[in-house]
């Protein structure tokens, strides 16, 4: 009786590893459908074609690296309204774009650059700890450079239209030095000396790929924001009203002469709001 259930044993032991060497030996279909799938389902990084879309002066910054990426939309996100809390910006915009579009456009300067001013004082006058003054915030001595008066009783850095001039010459003159409206934007920021010395240093002259200090680094980040939330602002958490405004000042004439000279005050973060 023992020996016929040893036998009964053995032989289902058999069967049961030969179905089991059936399974595992079998077409990978098949054995799918036994056990289901094996492999985790790979999980497709989606591409947002807007982000991709992002550029400065028809320069796209470098796509497929994460800490490129990740200061976008750090700087993406520190322009919001949700950050910011105010849309002074935009009233800013809507009064000096239209003075400073047709200047720009003389020069061959890319329109991205209007954004400029705003970064750098958010279009309201006034003098930073280090003495750079007016809309486009100039050192006197680069402003004597490229034609403004700065003395005593004159500060063209004040007035919109003259230093407007002066800085759309300013950056004709970086672009033809570094073939790059990026390290352009970089040098006016940084000094095209400073700027040379580090491309030179690291053997490299892709804005987005260098170096540099911190707010060099992440100005030409902070000019793309700054034209995202101007012509998308709805996107970024601004209101309607915004999109009127702006539209408004698009159908609006120019100012004649003379141009309006705002008073200089100091400039602080709060006046600046982003530097």
């Amino acid at each position: 009786m023992i020996k016929k259930h040893l036998i009964m044993c053995s032989v289902m032991l058999g069967i049961f590893l030969t179905a089991k060497m059936f399974i595992y030996s079998a077409p990978s279909s098949f054995a799918t459908l036994i056990h289901g799938s094996e492999e985790p389902k790979k999980v497709e990084n989606s591409v947002d074609p807007y982000f991709n879309s992002l550029s400065f002066a028809d320069e796209i910054i470098p796509l497929g690296d994460s800490r490129i990426t990740s200061k976008m939309k750090k700087s993406l996100n520190a322009h919001s309204h949700k950050k910011l809390q105010t849309s002074r910006l935009h009233t800013q915009a809507s009064k000096w774009f239209p003075i400073i579009e047709p200047i720009l456009a003389k020069y061959g300067i890319p329109e991205d650059f209007k954004y400029m001013p705003l970064v750098e004082s958010g279009l309201k006058a006034g003098i930073s700890p280090k003495g750079a003054a007016g809309f486009w915030q100039f050192m006197p001595q680069t402003a004597r450079d490229f034609g403004l008066r700065v003395n005593g009783d004159i500060d063209d850095r004040n007035n919109i239209q003259k230093s407007t001039v002066a800085a759309a010459k300013y950056i004709k003159s970086l672009y033809k030095e570094f073939n790059s409206w990026t390290l352009a934007a970089a040098a006016y920021n940084v000094g095209e000396g400073r700027l040379k010395r580090q491309i030179n240093r690291q053997n490299q002259d892709n804005y987005f790929k260098m170096d540099l200090n911190r707010e060099t680094a992440s100005y030409v980040y902070k000019l793309i924001s700054m034209k995202e939330i101007i012509e998308n602002p709805t996107r970024y958490g601004y209101s309607g009203r915004v999109n009127r405004l702006l539209a408004k000042s698009g159908n609006r004439q120019q100012p004649g002469f003379p141009y309006p000279v705002a008073k200089g005050k100091p400039l602080g973060n709060s006046a600046m709001l982003i530097n």
